[in-house]
């Protein structure tokens, strides 16, 4: 059982991240059609980024964290001991501020011109940094 857990909670952790990697990129692309005063191909990104985060990002990050506290009770004895949990607990807890900042950024964006692309490209380097990061925590359990 806890083998289907594991792979349910990796398949919606993966659909969660999808989004995390792909919607910042989204957001520089809509800065340079409002620059370009191009009102129909902002449109055109709002539709987009609005569809990415309620029918792919928010279902997979619910799942994602479901089947995570599902994973956690289930094994309890064994991970709420190991501290290589708690990190990641830590940097699941930014990842659901970064998909919340994104949602910031769509409204914003659909209001101003929004922030300068290069902030929009480093943005989009976190959720990839914290990927890998969980993945070392959780695969190589290195504390």
């Amino acid at each position: 059982m806890i083998a289907w857990l594991v792979a349910f909670h990796l398949i919606a952790a993966f659909l969660w991240f999808s989004g995390l990697f792909y919607l910042p990129r989204l957001f520089k692309y809509h800065v340079v059609t409002l620059r370009q005063g191009d009102e129909q191909g902002a449109r055109r990104f709002e539709v987009m980024e609005r569809q990415l985060y309620r029918v792919v990002m928010n279902p997979a990050m619910y799942a994602t964290l479901g089947l995570g506290v599902l994973l956690a009770i289930v094994q309890y004895h064994y991970v709420l001991s190991a501290p290589w949990f708690w990190v990641k607990l830590v940097l699941v807890i930014l990842l659901i501020g970064c998909h919340h900042m994104c949602k910031a950024f769509m409204r914003k964006l659909r209001t101003t011109q929004g922030k300068p692309r290069l902030f929009y490209k480093i943005f989009s380097m976190i959720p990839p940094t914290i990927m890998g990061a969980i993945v070392v925590l959780t695969i190589v359990q290195p504390f």
